[in-house]
Formats: structure tokens, sequence, C-alpha cells
């Protein structure tokens, strides 16, 4: 078994506490400003969750190279993982909307919940690796041909989402790095950036007019709503911000990581490669601040400019986190965040299922007892909000107590030495 690297662990941990913290709030009305993404220009702290998981991708691709592989093994292996982190993303677009045969309320929960076990077992499970490789090619033609073939219950699912565009990121810089050494990697990512700043600003958007950085009329937002009618982001169903051209520059963030890989990988001195480190993100953090004048800081659009500002941190919070980790061997503080760096998909997956399960059960509404409300509703508003007088205190509340149940959740895991790959 590899050594791990705990500092990287450390900060997919972090990444995968805040993400849970951002995407759970009791009231999206009030949550506290650093913890809602930019409204469309802009970075917060919560645009950062998404890129910096896509660096840790990059990362993580150099450091889990096993030598004296055939090129055979390699490439399933590539496909596989892409297919399967692909298909856990669709499902959780296809769960909300699975019928059978007029099933209602419990018996159609039981079913989906039959549905889910299905495909845990299909997409985390250890088993032969050929097998994994035609399974997932059959579960991702199944979702393929439901969501095209005219089926009406999925003829508006959602197609792309944060694990399709990480299973993306995933395939490109993984056979990048399979075929190119670190100089081709970085001509790669800096061409991918200064084509998607060329394609934004200099080509013309059908049937709108001049090229355009606005919500929904940008080149980006035509080309989704063109080659996914119906099948795009539920809150602007014209555009997707996980959508086919964003993803081009999204590569570049999972390049940014191959290279700070490669750093890590390499013989140099470890106070040498914090240092180059740390100065590779503060030169990231500027130059995209730079670029932001003429390319916005955007994540909805993941601008070029935004690549290299989230790398910029990225990289920073890696090379600090490695110092005191791994150089200084300041240890004992984390396992907490290791717990949640070691089973990310386990974490994104099931925090998906589960606020869809909990939506689904329905309970007498106290202020209208003719009327059934939803479960999660129910508990925010009669059991935190009442015990705090401030609403954006009570919505934050209830994202730690979501967290709270997740850390026993991998506390469990962590004691049975279970870690879930997919």
């Amino acid at each position: 078994m590899k050594q791990r690297l705990v500092s990287l662990d450390v900060l997919r941990g972090l990444t995968m506490i805040l993400m849970t913290i951002v995407n759970n709030p009791g009231d999206w009305e009030h949550v506290y400003a650093p913890l809602l993404h930019a409204e469309w220009h802009g970075c917060t702290p919560t645009d950062l969750v998404f890129p910096t998981f896509l660096f840790i991708v990059g990362v993580s691709v150099v450091l889990a190279s096993a030598p004296n592989v055939s090129d055979q093994i390699i490439l399933q292996r590539i496909v596989t993982r892409t297919l399967r982190i692909f298909c856990l993303g669709l499902f959780l677009s296809f769960f909300s909307r699975i019928q059978f045969a007029g099933l209602e309320d419990a018996a159609l929960l039981a079913f989906r919940l039959a549905i889910t076990a299905v495909v845990v077992v299909a997409l985390f499970g250890n088993y032969d690796r050929k097998l994994q490789f035609w399974v997932a090619i059959a579960l991702f033609t199944i979702m393929l041909i439901l969501a095209f073939g005219g089926f009406e219950d999925f003829k508006t699912v959602r197609i792309p989402g944060v694990l399709q565009r990480i299973a993306i990121v995933y395939l490109i810089v993984s056979l990048l790095y399979w075929r190119t050494g670190w100089v081709t990697q970085a001509i790669v990512g800096v061409s991918v950036l200064l084509i998607y700043w060329a394609i934004m600003t200099l080509i013309p958007v059908p049937g709108i007019g001049e090229p355009n950085f606005e919500k929904g009329t940008n080149l980006a937002a035509w080309l989704d709503n063109f080659l996914l009618p119906g099948h795009l982001w539920a809150t602007s169903k014209t555009w997707d911000p996980e959508g086919i051209l964003s993803t081009l520059p999204a590569i570049g963030t999972g390049i940014a990581g191959l290279l700070a890989g490669a750093l890590l990988k390499s013989n140099l001195e470890k106070p040498r490669k914090a240092f180059y480190l740390f100065v590779a993100g503060l030169a990231g953090v500027l130059i995209g601040f730079i670029w932001s004048f003429v390319f916005p800081l955007n994540k909805a659009l993941w601008t070029s400019s935004f690549v290299l500002y989230a790398a910029g941190w990225a990289l920073i919070c890696l090379s600090i986190l490695f110092y005191v980790i791994d150089i200084k061997g300041f240890k004992s503080w984390t396992a907490y965040f290791v717990m949640f760096g070691v089973n990310p998909m386990v974490v994104f997956f099931f925090s998906g299922i589960i606020i869809r399960l909990l939506n689904v059960v329905k309970i007498t509404n106290p202020a209208k007892p003719s009327e059934q409300m939803n479960l999660v509703p129910y508990f925010y508003q009669y059991q935190i909000v009442p015990r705090f007088e401030s609403p954006y205190n009570a919505s934050l509340v209830y994202a730690l107590l979501y967290l709270l149940i997740w850390s026993v959740i991998l506390v469990v895991l962590w004691r049975r030495r279970l870690v879930f790959k997919v």
C-alpha cells in the first residue's frame, strides 16, 4: 500500500467539510456571505471549494501512479474510474425521478433505496476489474438511454454536474500524465486557459450578438442550451454551472494539480518543495487577480482568471499544510480531517442521497394540521429556529448538525479502517 501524503488528505478533508457546510444551510435566505457563492462575478471562500477538489484530483493522479503496470491495465483503470464517477453523478440526478408501477410514499421510497443499493454495490464495489469496467459501461448506457430515449420521467434530467465534471477532468489529466511530461502538461494547461479566454471574448454568441460574460447570454450558456436542451441545471434551465464549454478551463485546474504533484514527487528537499508550492500559489493568485480586470473571476463560467486564482489559493494551502504536517511533523490534530479526506466520494454521493431521502418523508405541519410538510423544513423551522434569535445562526447551526452526523458516520468507517474508492 502506498504511503499517503497526510497534508493532501487534510486539504481534501477540509474541502469536504466546507462543502458539507455550504451545501446544507437550514435556510438559503439566511446564510453568512462567505458561505455563499458569489452572485455572479467575484469569488468567495465557497467558490474555492470545487476548484480545490479538482486541483487535488490532479495531485492524486501523480501520487497514486503505480510503476510496472501494463498500458492496457492503466487505460482500463482510467476509463473505469471515469465512468464510475460520472455514473454516480448521473444517478444523483436520476434518483428523485425514479418511478415504478404507480408506487407512492413508503413503497416508492423503498424501491428507490433498492435501486440505490444496486448502484452503490456496482460503483463502489471492489470486485474483478474487467467486470467493473463492463458494469460501468452498462450503467452509463442505461442512464443515457433513459435520458435521451423519450422516457417521460427523465426527459429533463440534468446531465452535467459536479461529479460529472470531476470524471471528465480526471480522465483528461490521467491520460496527460500517462503519456506526457510536466513540460507538455504545463503547455497544455496554459493553452486551454488562453483558448477559453479567446473563445469567450472573440466569438459572437449566435442569436444574441457580441461576446459577453453575462448570465445566460454568454457563449458557454448558448452551447449548453444548444447541445443539452432540457437537461441542464434546474435553477437556470438554459445554462449550467458545470456546463460543456466551461469544462475546458476546469481541465487547467486539474493540470495545476498535476504540476504540484510532480513537484511533490521530485527529489528536491521537502522545505524547497514547500517554498516552491507557496511561491507558485502567490503567483497564481496575483496573475489571476490581474487577469480578472479583463476576464472576471467567475466560478459559474470557470473563467481562466478564476482557474489561476483558485489554483493559487489551493497551492498556498497545500504548501502550508505540507510544511506543518509533513515537514515539521505536527500530525496529532489531523485525524478528524483525514477521516473526511480518505472517503470523499462517500461523503459527496451519500450527502446527495440523504437529502433527497429526507425530502420525501412527510410530517404533519404543526401550523396547519390538515397539511403535510417535508421532514427537513419541519425539523429546521420547529426544532432549531425557535432556539436562536438570529436566523443566520440558526441556519449555520443546522449545517453544523448535518456535519456532525457525517462526523459520526466517518468515525465508524475510520475505526473499521473502511475506505471506499470508486
